[in-house]
């Protein structure tokens, strides 16, 4: 049995087109698209926390993805306030 990549490259070109925060098609540095990476492996790894409590591991990865993802928001915020309200609104992300 194959185990399925979740972060294959396939995947991650529809989580960048899902958002449209691309500036070109090979754009994975700008923090809109890393910032929307970070948010699908939070998501990713807060179901796979719930069935899983004690995966302690995993827990203590969920935290620094979610320090690395406020951190570049904060960078946002300091840089382009409309870009950064952009971003929040499309992904739903509160503070």
């Amino acid at each position: 049995m194959a185990q399925v990549d979740y972060l294959a490259p396939e995947l991650k070109q529809e989580v960048f087109a899902k958002h449209g925060f691309q500036k070109k098609a090979t754009d994975t540095g700008s923090p809109e698209a890393q910032i929307a990476l970070f948010t699908y492996r939070i998501q990713h790894l807060t179901s796979h926390l719930k069935t899983h409590k004690k995966d302690y591991s995993s827990r203590l990865g969920l935290l620094k993805l979610v320090g690395k993802r406020r951190r570049l928001l904060d960078y946002l915020k300091r840089v382009d306030i409309m870009r950064y309200r952009a971003i929040v609104a499309e992904l739903n992300i509160r503070k």
